[in-house]
């Protein structure tokens, strides 16, 4: 038992019997063959019925790394035989130390198939030429997501990261439609245009599609509003995945810029309180921490795996799009959150402020030199190309922050170009000495 054909597009209800088999046969394997998890339940036995899996404890990124420290290079919680694993990837470590990921041949073609329908969703098919400019060594954003392009059935050129110039030349040459990236990437791009193409604008490459992922940004419409201005192009949301879950779960759609939730059939989505753990409702209105569980997966199944982010549900009804899981945005990562006098603060939320500005380029660092608690947010702005670096100025960023967010800021600002622009992640939140 896998997938179900266009499950994106199938009621929950109707989904139903199919998501309950395919649990009573995941719970089965997870018992058998997951000493990491027969270690954490402590004997109790998983409930027969997902709507009780609430009485399970809760898993984390921080058990994986000591499983994987203790049993390299998998965990002790591979529940599948050694040479089941078809291929191994490993996570970016962004927020951590590196993840070893192993797949089955049956775990590569479902997180593929997911992924297609995302890819979809935000409008990628055949007829597009794509550029897919992640990194392929060994992270989940290169191949997989790859192959989740392919799906749609596009042409895909596998350009990764790096070669900037060449980059463009094909794009150009090629007649490129559309491009997969972090949200991050088109300023490394403009930069490179600027300096090795004179009286090219970004515009002129004829990307009609903007496929983003791996980081936020692409909920802020200030940034999209920029990004067409800029590019030409329709920015989406297309790609929203957890590495050790699966690298591509949720997309927007071209009549909602919420992100879908794509994998009923095959992933199971809770909702916690990321203080108390305690369940909350997965309703419209409601914010929380994502928690999933595999409903299918040989290698290294997962249950109530908490995901670290911070989500708010838009609605769980049908979308005027057809497709039928509950849409939602991503206020943040629980380990990005700075607390300023009691306030939950995200990344997310500055640059929705900074955004707003026409004299800063957008590119910003909150950086912590000290520990909590903190009275003021310090915030590194990159002033735009051309723009004066004042007093006022920092003075009305700072206003901004404080009437839109309600804490106050120490705002610097910073020459164009000064902070550095990246192919992967960037990390947005700087503590201490790093």
């Amino acid at each position: 038992m896998s997938t179900v054909a266009r499950a994106d597009f199938v009621s929950a209800e109707d989904l139903r019997p199919h998501v309950e088999a395919a649990w009573e046969s995941q719970r089965a394997h997870v018992m058998a063959n997951s000493p990491f998890y027969r270690d954490l339940w402590q004997g109790e036995t998983p409930p027969l019925a997902l709507a009780d899996l609430s009485r399970l404890p809760l898993s984390d990124k921080s058990q994986l790394r000591l499983s994987q420290a203790a049993h390299p290079p998998f965990g002790d919680y591979l529940a599948a035989p050694r040479d089941t694993v078809g291929r191994m990837h490993r996570t970016s470590g962004t927020t951590g130390q590196a993840m070893n990921l192993a797949l089955s041949a049956r775990d590569t073609r479902v997180t593929q198939e997911i992924g297609g329908r995302c890819q979809s969703a935000a409008g990628l098919g055949p007829g597009h030429t794509v550029v897919h400019c992640l990194n392929y060594q060994m992270w989940m954003g290169g191949l997989t997501d790859h192959l989740t392009l392919e799906e749609t059935g596009a042409t895909v050129v596998p350009f990764g990261v790096g070669s900037t110039e060449l980059l463009v030349r094909t794009i150009l040459e090629v007649g490129v439609t559309a491009i997969s990236c972090t949200p991050s990437y088109p300023a490394v791009l403009e930069r490179v245009i600027a300096q090795k193409f004179p009286g090219l604008a970004p515009r002129d490459l004829g990307l009609k599609l903007g496929l983003f992922g791996g980081e936020p940004g692409v909920d802020d419409p200030a940034f999209r509003a920029r990004m067409t201005a800029t590019w030409g192009l329709q920015p989406r949301n297309s790609n929203y995945g957890v590495s050790d879950v699966f690298c591509n779960f949720a997309s927007e759609c071209e009549h909602d810029t919420h992100l879908h939730f794509m994998a009923a059939d095959v992933l199971h989505a809770e909702l916690i309180d990321p203080d108390s753990g305690a369940p909350k409702a997965l309703a419209a209105g409601e914010s929380g921490e994502l928690v999933l569980t595999h409903l299918v997966r040989d290698c290294q199944p997962l249950v109530r795996f908490r995901t670290g982010d911070i989500i708010r549900v838009g609605s769980t009804s049908p979308c005027s799009c057809g497709r039928t899981g509950f849409r939602f945005s991503v206020v943040g990562r629980s380990d990005d959150m700075v607390v300023v006098r009691g306030l939950n603060m995200f990344p997310t939320m500055v640059a929705a402020v900074l955004n707003s500005f026409a004299e800063l380029s957008g590119e910003y660092r909150i950086r912590l030199v000290s520990p909590p608690p903190y009275d003021t947010l310090p915030v590194e702005a990159e002033l735009a190309q051309g723009a004066a670096d004042t007093v006022e100025l920092a003075a009305r960023v700072a206003a901004e922050i404080k009437a839109r967010l309600g804490a106050s800021a120490s705002v610097t600002l910073l020459p164009a170009g000064s902070l550095p622009r990246t192919e992967g992640k960037t990390r947005r939140v700087i503590r201490g000495d790093q």
